[in-house]
């Protein structure tokens, strides 16, 4: 097993084995991604951060997350400051941010293009969302809430619900929750259903998965995995306002579900989840949202080799 050098590109990449290992080493990071404890690991380390996205959580948990170890942060959040104004192509940007750091994270509207920035740079490369395309990190920090909520991994029933076809969070977690054998509902709108292609190569892997198109009975669900309609990802306004507020996680919605059942979302949301949900036992997200520091944490330790 090694992470050294290592680009993270999509959760495919790693085997279960591996995933296990970040989120171990996650764990040990919680107290120096609280601020409860001192850490110089990463002092003298520098990363890049590239987001030709806008990003909230991503972007900032990761720049905590190189902090809080000791490194130092480089990059932009707007595009629109960069020479890429003036017509320069994603590679020239890659190589000239490449001889300032040593690890790059990146977002990029188009997918595939944190491969391609791979394929460019001699430092790894972190994908922090590539377009429709992936979200590993993201994946990682669900499936580390996953088990810290339930205590384990496997042997859940995870709905996904929302917005399936363009989420690169969902496609992502379909994957690595495959690989662990967990049971799975895709709940979406017709036009927003899980790609063929993801559902047909879970099934290979071997996950039993359920497809609706309405939120019904979720009885047997242990994590509600909840999405946002994504308007920018839409290329006709038009069938954006069709599915818009198709669905919305309230108290009613709640009284179906087990007791112990928890709500997950990436974030940011719009109108999904109802604002006193947020007040339940049941609504884990924003305990979500800060496990992505640990697992950034880990993960930057990692790839830069001073943690084995």
């Amino acid at each position: 097993m090694k992470f050294e050098g290592r680009d993270v590109i999509s959760i495919r990449d790693f085997s279960k084995e591996e995933i296990l290992h970040i989120l171990d080493v996650a764990e040990e990071m919680i107290p120096i991604a609280k601020g409860e404890k001192k850490s110089s690991l990463l002092n003298g380390y520098i990363m890049a951060s590239l987001f030709f996205e806008p990003s909230t959580r991503t972007r900032l948990s990761f720049e905590a997350a190189m902090k809080r170890l000791g490194g130092g942060v480089i990059g932009f959040a707007q595009p629109g400051t960069t020479s890429m104004q003036k017509g320069e192509t994603l590679a020239d940007t890659i190589r000239t941010a490449e001889s300032y750091c040593d690890v790059i994270v990146m977002r990029h509207p188009q997918e595939g293009s944190a491969r391609m920035a791979a394929q460019f740079a001699s430092v790894p490369v972190i994908n922090g969302g590539d377009g429709a395309g992936h979200h590993p990190t993201q994946c990682l920090l669900d499936l580390f809430t996953i088990r810290r909520e339930k205590g384990n991994i496997e042997g859940n029933t995870v709905a996904l619900l929302g917005d399936l076809k363009y989420g690169r969070t969902v496609h992502s977690l379909a994957y690595a929750l495959a690989l662990f054998g967990v049971d799975m509902i895709f709940i979406s709108p017709k036009e927003l259903q899980m790609p063929k292609e993801v559902v047909e190569e879970c099934r290979e892997m071997g996950a039993n998965i359920e497809v609706k198109n309405r939120i019904e009975d979720l009885g047997n669900v242990d994590v509600l995995y909840v999405t946002r309609i994504q308007r920018e990802r839409f290329p006709d306004p038009g069938e954006y306002k069709k599915v818009a507020g198709s669905y919305r996680i309230d108290m009613d919605i709640l009284k179906k579900a087990k007791e112990d059942m928890i709500i997950m979302h990436p974030l940011p949301r719009v109108d999904e989840i109802s604002p006193e949900v947020d007040e339940t036992k049941n609504a884990v997200y924003f305990k979500q949202t800060f496990n992505g520091v640990p697992v950034r944490m880990a993960l930057l330790a990692l790839v830069l080799g001073v943690v084995k």
